[in-house]
């Protein structure tokens, strides 16, 4: 996939994530336990066997700054209110004993240079606000007079984890922001992915209180432009909110249309019905987001280490709705363990290139049986079509050709075999396996 360089993209809003950010996230698979040689270890295999193929960004997931956070893990995802490794300005840092290059004072500087030394890029997770137990302290707000009690909103509060309040909408909370995105900056981050900030509410549907991180998406979108790093902005957890599609676009580069995605058939088959809701509401920069991708082997820091529960077939549904949709791709396998078929899936071009945001997309069926997507190339020479079976049993699937806006009888390719494929008629004729799909490509000037 061509790489569009930010010059070429409006200037109205950062240009920091020309195309979907393709990487490795350590939560699917390392929980809260991740260490820094995890890290590192994983970031040797994306270096080695994916960059080549545009997975760049190596992104640390949740509680990097508490020390032992797994230690009651049967009862506690997030132990509540347990140690975090914090500055005197109420600002986070990377927890000595699971990230040693950190100690002194250093964060994440010393990890992220060895990452960009090795053609990668650095991310990670945040959670929305500042810590409570640095309101508790009243410790200062850099470069202001106030301190941490006077910004923190008690009442706005993350339903499952205990780090953090919510930031007033106050110049001081502004200054607080500023002054971690500057922190973040200065250690080399590429990437923040921010949670409990795309919907503060969403076990429970239509809550008042579902979108009441809004105005800290503009604080955070304002302190990244402040700090002098081009620095992508993710927001977490789903579902977003498709009424507040706009204010997604206008201050953040991706943002969750689900919760968190896991190797099951019943949330991938739901992603169809997100994806039609959510079509045509991205643009260059800005990416409604599917979620991580559970492929591989998965599980570990939540005691249940396996390989992933979706079949091969689901596996390639997956990977194909999520590049025809348009979404950003993150891994969250351990990559050391990595096998040759999930590489196979990783690494095909064809694939991997209707990533491009510059593409016309759109779903033109879906019914309880099936649902078909296409996308089309930006010079408009090449169709792409998903065809996708949504029961669970075999499929005799007819797709029109005039639905499709294809000329009749194209020679075409099959993206997953690597093979040609021909329509013989008016019609694509297939049977597709359960929950399985094709990846077909015609040529549109025949």
């Amino acid at each position: 996939m061509e790489r569009l360089h930010p010059m070429h993209l409006p200037q109205e809003k950062n240009a920091f994530a020309p195309t979907p950010p393709m990487g490795w996230n350590s939560y699917d698979f390392f929980d809260t336990t991740v260490t820094e040689a995890d890290v590192l270890a994983n970031a040797a295999v994306l270096k080695e066997k994916l960059l080549p193929y545009g997975w760049n960004y190596v992104v640390v997931d949740i509680q990097w700054y508490a020390n032992r956070p797994n230690a009651r893990r049967k009862e506690y995802q997030y132990l509540p209110f347990g140690n975090l490794s914090m500055d005197e300005y109420g600002r986070l840092l990377p927890d000595p004993e699971r990230f040693p290059s950190s100690a002194g004072r250093k964060g994440f500087r010393p990890l992220a240079d060895q990452l960009h030394a090795m053609g990668l890029k650095f991310g990670i997770h945040i959670m929305r606000g500042i810590p409570r137990i640095a309101a508790h302290n009243r410790t200062p707000v850099l470069g202001t007079g106030v301190t941490a009690d006077e910004i923190a909103d008690s009442c706005s509060i993350c339903l499952w984890n205990p780090d953090m309040y919510g930031v007033r909408d106050c110049p001081a909370g502004q200054a607080y922001y500023n002054s971690l995105l500057s922190l973040y900056a200065a250690w080399g981050v590429d990437y923040i992915k921010v949670d409990d900030i795309c919907n503060t509410d969403n076990q429970i549907p239509g809550s008042t209180r579902a979108y009441q991180g809004r105005h800290e998406i503009e604080m955070l979108h304002r302190a990244i432009l402040n700090c002098g790093r081009p620095i992508v902005l993710s927001l977490s957890p789903g579902p977003a909110l498709i009424d507040k599609a706009w204010h997604y676009r206008q201050y953040a580069n991706l943002w969750r249309i689900t919760d968190d995605m896991w190797d099951n058939w019943r949330d991938l088959k739901n992603m169809f019905a997100r994806c039609e809701l959510w079509q045509g509401q991205g643009a260059i920069g800005c990416y409604p987001d599917c979620d991580m991708l559970p492929l591989g082997r998965i599980g570990k820091g939540f005691g249940a280490e396996r390989d992933t529960h979706l079949t091969r077939a689901e596996q390639r549904t997956m990977l194909s709705l999520w590049c025809l949709f348009g979404s950003p791709l993150m891994l969250g396998a351990d990559l050391t363990q990595l096998d040759a078929w999930t590489l196979s899936l990783l690494q095909n071009r064809d694939v991997l290139d209707l990533l491009d945001p510059r593409r016309t997309r759109r779903q033109v069926l879906r019914d309880d049986n099936i649902a078909v997507w296409t996308s089309l190339s930006p010079d408009g020479d090449t169709l792409c079509c998903g065809i996708f079976s949504l029961g669970d049993e075999p499929y005799p699937a007819r797709i029109p050709l005039e639905i499709l806006g294809i000329p009749s009888t194209p020679a075409g390719k099959d993206l997953w075999a690597g093979e040609p494929f021909r329509t013989p008629n008016d019609a694509i004729a297939l049977e597709l396996e359960p929950h399985g799909c094709v990846l077909l490509a015609f040529p549109m000037n025949q």
